[in-house]
């Protein structure tokens, strides 16, 4: 049972992800009578994913919101957070934290992250989608992307049940410059997981120095949220506490 007096906490996933990436801060969270939400997270575009889960907080939320973002869900969270009035913390996990007129692909691309590479066919399978603006397809993480970069800390069927049930990204996603950040007018908390090969840990340190954040590192992969859902948990309450 949900306790009315408690904010709402929205789970924002990330590219190559879905819902159940949260799964076990989810059972966690409500365990503790916490309200939770896991909204998709359409990765056609920041722009319109912003929008989208600006969209759900108006409509599906009443009360203060932590909202809370892993990876790419990160700078959707910096997006809808700036937008939606009843957001009153942020928590980042293993999460981009972009500054206004800043993209991923600005991020990534010095930070010796294993997607920074010339060429993406090399890591990535690339395919159309209904829609798509001219030019512009989504990306799938090969088999051994996953494997040894994404969610190396995770059991072997686990990492291959995420090769076949990603939600794929579209190439749009992380070339859209952020708006005004949320995270310069909300507090924040950062989970940083140090052996993170997708965001490596120098540039999660930098973005949450800079956002003034709350930090707590884990010795984890970039999937910190699943290998390591506790510490996840336990921002997401200080942040709760916060509000």
């Amino acid at each position: 049972m949900t306790d009315a007096t408690k904010p709402t906490i929205v789970l924002v996933h990330g590219a190559w992800a879905d819902g159940s990436s949260w799964d076990a801060v989810t059972r966690a969270l409500q365990a503790q009578g916490y309200p939770v939400l896991v909204p998709p997270n359409l990765l056609r575009g920041l722009a319109d994913d912003a929008a989208y889960i600006a969209s759900f907080l108006a409509q599906r939320t009443s009360g203060p919101v932590v909202l809370v973002g892993h990876s790419y869900g990160g700078a959707v969270i910096t997006n809808a957070g700036a937008s939606s009035p009843n957001v009153r913390a942020l928590v980042f996990v293993n999460a981009f934290m972009p500054d206004e007129g800043e993209t991923v692909v600005d991020l990534v691309g010095p930070s010796g992250s294993a997607l920074a590479v010339e060429d993406p066919t090399t890591i990535f399978d690339i395919a159309g989608y209904p829609g798509a603006p001219e030019g512009v397809a989504e990306v799938f993480l090969k088999p051994e992307v996953v494997h040894a970069s994404f969610a190396p800390d995770l059991d072997e069927a686990s990492r291959w049940t995420i090769v076949a049930s990603q939600r794929p990204a579209s190439l749009i996603a992380n070339v859209t410059p952020s708006g005004p950040p949320a995270w310069r007018v909300l507090p924040s908390w950062a989970v940083i997981g140090t052996d993170d090969k997708v965001i490596p840990v120098g540039l999660l340190r930098h973005m949450a120095e800079r956002a003034g954040s709350t930090v707590t590192e884990v010795a984890a992969s970039h999937v910190s949220m699943v290998s390591h859902p506790d510490v996840s948990v336990q921002a997401i309450l200080a942040a709760a506490a916060s509000v």
